[in-house]
């Protein structure tokens, strides 16, 4: 049975009449257009579909969009100030930390998340923020190094 919802996605209020029991990686992707969040295993291992649930990274693939219509919603495309990638974006491409992409979103989302939560972490605590994103290609070292690159 479809409603009407309102959800806050990257700063902007969106009324969407939708089965309130779809899951939020669908709603972004299909109503939304915003393709950062990926599709990956759709049982919340992969981390493919990472958002920020009011500043904290949560996989976005099977919870229901009704759970978190009170909630500000940021994709990998709020994460940017307007044409001005942020800093994580930035050192992202500094270090060429990207191969295969599968992972790309989970990573940026989740380091946003552990820097909203400690400016300053120790490596510890950055592997911890980011161990619930799979890396199928190998290019852990340069999500760190990027990371590190904008702690310093």
């Amino acid at each position: 049975m479809k409603t009407t919802l309102q959800l806050r996605v990257n700063g902007i209020s969106h009324s969407l009449t939708i089965d309130p029991d779809t899951p939020l990686l669908y709603v972004l992707r299909n109503q939304l257009q915003l393709n950062g969040p990926k599709y990956g295993c759709g049982l919340q291992q992969c981390g493919a579909c990472m958002v920020l649930l009011d500043g904290k990274a949560h996989p976005s693939c099977m919870i229901a969009v009704d759970v978190v219509k009170n909630q500000e919603i940021t994709t990998l495309e709020g994460i940017s100030s307007g044409n001005t990638l942020h800093p994580l974006q930035q050192a992202f491409i500094d270090e060429q930390a990207a191969q295969c992409g599968y992972c790309v979103n989970g990573m940026l989302v989740s380091a946003v998340s552990v820097l909203k939560e400690s400016p300053h972490p120790d490596e510890k605590t950055i592997r911890e923020g980011l161990e619930r994103v799979l890396c199928r290609c190998g290019t852990q070292a340069r999500f760190l190094r990027a990371i590190k690159r904008v702690i310093r």
